[in-house]
């Protein structure tokens, strides 16, 4: 997409920062809540169809990368660029165009709020709402009423951070298969 270009030596420089699973934390879903109430005052209404808190961080008790995901399905990403890209960088967050996985359009607006000591606070992925979007979603509710399955994505999730502290796309490629299983008993009801 024209407008959208993906700095890949920054989108390297990020994916490769050190991180940890760390144990679940009862302030995440308050924390959620504050950023959404944030991204609500800050977005056009108009252009949020949804906002919603994905990964582990929204599993209550679920270990996870202290980081909130917030998922804001949006109707136009012409839109998030010429209006929302330059308000939320005015705010303090890093924005990047991320190449998609999955997602109907080849590119989302990736937006990162860090703490003043630079830790990663927040996660804000803006697109188009999709497969994948609901995917999310599904996961994340499959999630929360399974924990068995949780705990067994808890315990990948703890072995890949140890094998790869510095290199988050072998810690995101090594969880895929897993997560693959588990929308597939989601979508079957199981």
């Amino acid at each position: 997409m024209e407008g959208f270009p993906i700095d890949t030596a920054r989108l390297q420089a990020l994916l490769h920062e050190p991180f940890e699973v760390a144990s679940y934390d009862p302030q995440w879903p308050a924390l959620y809540a504050g950023e959404e109430q944030r991204l609500q005052k800050l977005l056009p209404s108009a252009l949020v169809l949804r906002i919603d808190h994905i990964g582990s961080t929204a599993v209550p008790g679920l270990s996870a990368k202290p980081i909130i995901d917030v998922q804001v399905q949006v109707n136009d990403l012409e839109r998030v660029r010429e209006v929302v890209v330059p308000k939320l960088v005015a705010t303090g967050y890093e924005h990047l165009w991320r190449p998609s996985i999955g997602e109907r359009a080849p590119v989302y607006a990736w937006f990162i709020r860090r703490h003043a000591d630079g830790r990663r606070t927040h996660h804000v992925h803006m697109l188009l709402p999709d497969e994948a979007s609901a995917d999310r979603i599904l996961f994340r509710d499959h999630l929360r009423t399974h924990a068995e399955a949780a705990r067994a994505y808890e315990a990948l999730k703890q072995e890949l951070a140890t094998r790869f502290p510095r290199d988050r796309a072998a810690y995101t490629s090594g969880k895929s298969a897993f997560v693959s299983a588990i929308l597939e008993q989601a979508r079957k009801g199981r």
